[in-house]
């Protein structure tokens, strides 16, 4: 029976509901099953596109009339040694298994994103990063080996010795399928933070709040308001975060009844149905008098340091389930740029000043510090990047596409990067100059060897002209 029925046709959409099109969603439970796919797209002959969770903002994970292999079926951990810190786990694994399997022996994944629902196939597909960036780099230098099928040869086992290793982590699934891997769980004496807030009235504050931490905190991340101006231009409230070391809290921190998020607000409003109020607010004018509120309460008795759960400070967009949600019909980007910590406040100051005078504004604005690595399509740089929630509307995308592109131009200039688990409006032009024509010059190398049929892509990859 063909696996490519009417029926297996889905909506396939980015997380941020902005890039959308129709495939044919495959789902395999076992290696068997995801070549027996492959197999079927080739007789279809249909292109293959590769997802995990959908997580990915824009179109990394879409393609219109591929055939979509979504890997969540196959989310086994396989082994954990707690000795060691190594957990082995297929690659619909998600990062919530990870954090629930490993921390009742006192381990935490070492790299998370923002969020705690990504695949970790996906995860390093596209090499997360996290609020330790700048500490703990991203999740591909914590893999111990990766199993990957290629098109061309089959299964193979890569570790960080092997040069494919650096390749086809972080190459957004279009070298091959990574099955199963092995992370490098990092132990930690509890499973609380100790959270430092510091109110930010402008940008010199804000990246010397990150200069005056980044020697000895764990985490840092710091939220922009994008509507402020003169005095106040760049203000916002930066967070520093170490591991509680407090013994007489460890026990019961290290529990996942501890971590779990509450499911209502007070007591009272299941935040089920928050994002329905969120929506009520998603406009320009709400959003600036939200954004100037939250810098006004940051000011309020009680702004000292505190204790918080490791899950309530890396997945605050969890907090709030189908967030998303209030941004539609239309969905939204989220546009993150990388600069080189000498050119960063200039950049994004410039940045910020372009959504203002044309009154296309952020709703959310949030700064990271972060440090270079060795991947092929690495967004790592020695600075900081800003990432910008832009909502999309019928009125509004073509301007927010030619913003962005504007914007590029100024990252570029700066010797600047961007993460494709974000992007949703890079040129190929783009893209190639902020890679080197080397390093695109030796993934195409790569790809003709590994898929020299080119069956692996995405409406990313056709957008930027990758293969």
């Amino acid at each position: 029976m063909s696996l490519l029925p009417p029926e297996r046709i889905e909506r396939v959409c980015g997380f941020g509901m902005a890039s959308c099109a129709d495939g044919y969603v495959v789902r395999p439970a076992s290696v068997d099953e995801l070549e027996e796919a492959v197999r079927e797209a080739v007789r279809a002959h249909r292109k293959i596109v590769l997802r995990g969770a959908g997580r990915s903002y824009g179109d990394a994970a879409i393609g219109a009339e591929r055939v979509v292999i979504e890997c969540t079926r196959m989310n086994r951990i396989l082994s954990w040694d707690p000795d060691a810190g190594l957990l082995e786990a297929e690659a619909g694994v998600t990062i919530e298994q990870m954090w629930r399997h490993c921390l009742p022996d006192g381990f935490w994944p070492p790299v998370v994103s923002g969020t705690m629902f990504p695949t970790l196939a996906g995860a390093l597909a596209m090499n997360i990063h996290g609020k330790n960036s700048f500490a703990a780099g991203v999740l591909g230098e914590h893999a111990e080996w990766i199993d990957v099928w290629f098109p061309a040869s089959g299964l193979q086992r890569l570790t960080p010795e092997d040069e494919l290793f650096s390749e086809v982590i972080g190459s957004a699934g279009l070298l091959g399928t990574i099955l199963r891997a092995c992370i490098r769980m990092k132990r930690v004496p509890s499973g609380d933070l100790r959270v430092r807030p510091t109110l930010c009235g402008n940008w010199d504050e804000q990246f010397d709040a990150f200069r005056k931490f980044e020697s000895d905190a764990d985490y840092m991340v710091s939220w922009i308001d994008c509507f402020a101006k003169g005095r106040s231009f760049g203000r916002g409230l930066f967070h520093a975060a170490w591991y509680e070391t407090d013994e007489s809290a460890k026990r019961d921190s290290l529990q996942p009844a501890h971590q779990d998020l509450p499911s209502s607000i007070l007591g009272v409003v299941p935040k089920s149905l928050v994002w329905h109020g969120l929506r009520a607010l998603n406009n320009r004018s709400d959003m600036r008098l939200l954004n100037a509120a939250k810098h006004h309460s940051a000011r309020l008795p009680g702004g000292k340091e505190y204790r918080q759960s490791l899950v309530a400070f890396s997945f605050l967009l969890d907090y709030v389930p189908n967030w998303r949600m209030a941004y539609a019909p239309h969905g939204f980007i989220q546009y993150q740029s990388f600069v080189p910590k000498l050119r960063a406040a200039e950049i994004f100051a410039q940045q910020i000043e372009m959504q203002q005078e044309r009154k296309l504004e952020a709703f959310l604005g949030v700064l990271k510090r972060h440090r270079p690595d060795r991947f092929l399509f690495s967004h790592g740089v020695d600075g900081y990047s800003l990432a910008l929630d832009l909502k999309i509307t019928p009125h509004n995308r073509d301007r927010i596409f030619q913003l962005a592109h504007e914007m590029n131009d100024l990252v570029l200039s700066a010797g600047g990067r961007f993460y494709l688990a974000k992007d949703s409006t890079l040129r190929p032009q783009d893209f190639r100059a902020s890679i080197g024509p080397q390093s695109l010059a030796k993934y195409r190398r790569l790809k003709d060897t590994l898929d020299p049929d080119h069956l692996l892509t995405s409406s990313l990859a056709q957008r930027l002209e990758i293969d």
